[in-house]
């Protein structure tokens, strides 16, 4: 009998004992390719000895310092790389433990930053529907899933929330991409204006929605039209990529894509690449200096800030993402990803939507590919899905209420970009596989 508090207290998972390249293995022999890196986590797979080594190294030296009080040479060299790296502006790195905390950490810098200017006026923050943000109450207020949020309601501060930039299901006839994104951007503005510009601290989005839609990019000049809006308001624009940074859409950045720099960017998951629990939240140079020459101090933190052993670790992680150049391949995996995807289920019946960038794809199930009709949410599509892919030996990212927190289903995909083109088409054919156990199963 366990006395771990599972994530599901239905069905408790078999114990994992080993990772070696792409795939896990239990306890009991089985093996299972990991196609999603958990949850876009593990982007250089399982058992990189470079990174356990510097791992080990720095266990050696100093496992632990309070940032109270001393700082940690991987700390500031994992600072460095990041910022010679990181889109234009963003000067200072904030380390955390994870996603959810660099955003925590972002919001309140964003509002710290306005009572040090002398505009305590601003309390309203501005993001989208169907975005995720982590599960902390800030986070989860930020968060435009209704289905996340529900139950915690009453203890969520306001947040307004604008549509998301969804091509598959928002762009209407006749209008290009560019005119769509363009419309979907203007809503900032609008709620701006309803809200009052001298009442509002940020936007926060993900350049490619994850968990809750399943890779979702937006559409050309949709982030540079906000990006001005923000400037036009004064706002600060917040980009969460905890998910699709590091590498994951085809460049360390996912922003960088775009064309944009933001005032703060979120990072975690693929920095420390599963081998240490950390995040980072980026800051800009006029941030930072609105701190150091007034209060002097961001009034926020955590024991674990800058643990030297993640920071190690994560380290290693960006130097073989950066000089490496394993980031830099990304892009090409990934076509070959989506040529194999397109290949086995683009005329798969239930599949509506294959979409994303480099090594985050998701593909959006419909019951009806023409109308693209949803699945009824009764059905439990993702549930089932997910089972019968673990079953076939694969860990993908299944989840429901795509559209609207409620209906919608589909699968995010996000291998280690270590996979062969072998292990790529192992992954599609365990998912097609999955799909059709779960169609036949239900006599869609």
């Amino acid at each position: 009998m366990s006395h771990v508090f599972p994530r599901s207290t239905l069905a408790p998972p078999p114990v994992g004992v080993r990772g070696e390249g792409v795939y896990l293995y239990d306890a009991n022999g089985r093996q299972y390719l990991d196609g999603s890196g958990g949850a876009a986590v593990s982007c250089l797979g399982h058992g990189d000895h470079d990174v356990i080594d510097a791992i080990k190294a720095q266990l050696d030296n100093m496992a632990f310092a309070h940032t109270g009080f001393l700082s940690s040479q991987p700390a500031e060299d994992l600072a460095d790389m990041l910022i010679k790296h990181a889109p234009d502006g963003l000067d200072r790195v904030y380390f955390v433990s994870g996603g959810s905390e660099a955003i925590e950490a972002a919001l309140k810098l964003a509002r710290q930053y306005f009572v040090e200017i002398g505009e305590p006026k601003r309390t309203k923050v501005i993001a989208r529907q169907q975005s995720y943000h982590g599960n902390t109450l800030g986070a989860l207020a930020v968060g435009g899933n209704k289905w996340r949020q529900k139950q915690f309601a009453p203890l969520l501060i306001d947040v307004s929330h604008i549509a998301p930039c969804y091509a598959y299901r928002g762009q209407a006839t006749g209008e290009t991409p560019e005119e769509y994104g363009l419309r979907v951007a203007n809503e900032l503005e609008d709620e701006i204006k309803r809200l009052g510009a001298e009442n509002v601290i940020a936007f926060v989005a993900e350049p490619v929605v994850g968990a809750t839609m399943g890779a979702v990019p937006a559409v050309p000049g949709y982030f540079k039209r906000v990006r001005e809006i923000c400037d036009t308001y004064g706002v600060l624009l917040i980009l969460d990529e905890v998910m699709c940074g590091m590498g994951r859409t085809g460049t360390l950045f996912a922003c960088e894509q775009d064309g944009v720099s933001p005032d703060l960017c979120t990072i975690a998951k693929g920095l420390g690449a599963g081998y240490q629990p950390i995040g980072a939240m980026l800051a800009s140079q006029k941030l930072y200096d609105a701190i150091q020459q007034g209060s002097g101090m961001f009034q926020h933190g955590h024991t674990y800030v800058g643990h030297p052993t993640a920071c190690a670790a994560a380290l290693a992680v960006v130097q073989k993402l950066t000089d490496g150049e394993i980031a830099a391949g990304v892009s090409e995996k990934g076509q070959m990803l989506g040529g194999i995807l397109d290949y086995h289920l683009g005329d798969h019946p239930l599949v509506g939507d294959i979409r994303g960038k480099g090594l985050f794809i998701g593909l959006e199930f419909v019951k009806e590919k023409s109308t693209k009709e949803p699945l009824d949410p009764a059905l439990k599509f993702n549930v089932r899905l997910k089972k019968a892919a673990f079953d076939a030996g694969l860990i993908c990212y299944p989840m429901g209420g795509t559209i609207d927190g409620v209906r919608g289903d589909h699968v995010l995909l996000a291998p280690p970009f270590i996979a062969t083109d072998n292990e790529l088409e192992e992954l599609v054919e365990k998912l097609r596989h999955a799909i059709d156990t779960v169609t036949d199963g239900l006599l869609i």
